[in-house]
């Protein structure tokens, strides 16, 4: 059975993700109790809102907001804005790159990133970002 064109799209984002050298890539796992040296980067699925409605033939617009979160550890908050920047500036340059998750979207819209910074007792602290991921693509099905 073929992906329907949500998780041809998600596994689309995922690739792409994947590229970021050093970094870990997972989808849909929780925090890991470890971050890997060089950067953990997990994929949500998001969410959706009711898709807009084509007739003739019928065909339904979906956005869907997929988020990204990308976590680093560091021993100094100039390496974790470093490491973060670092990541976060890939990912927009490939987003730029290939808007379109090559042709799994009609196009990806990237939102502002929202930080977050997490200090650990006795280990170095943590920094993160969620960056929602507008993903606009066509089904023929509302569940797309």
């Amino acid at each position: 059975m073929a992906d329907s064109p949500r998780e041809t799209a998600m596994k689309a984002l995922a690739a792409l993700l994947t590229g970021i050298p050093d970094a870990t890539v997972r989808r849909n796992e929780p925090l890991a109790a470890k971050i890997p040296a060089g950067g953990l980067i997990t994929l949500f699925d998001g969410s959706g809102a009711e898709p807009d409605m084509l007739l003739s033939p019928p065909a339904y617009i979906h956005s869907r907001r997929a988020e990204i979160e990308v976590v680093v550890q560091g021993a100094t908050p100039e390496d974790r804005d470093g490491m973060l920047d670092g990541i976060l500036t890939l990912i927009g340059d490939r987003l730029a790159a290939d808007p379109t998750l090559g042709g799994s979207v009609d196009l990806t819209m990237p939102e502002p990133p929202e930080f977050i910074t997490e200090a650990i007792d006795g280990a170095a602290g943590l920094k993160g970002a969620k960056v929602i991921v507008v993903l606009e693509y066509t089904a023929d099905s509302p569940l797309g």
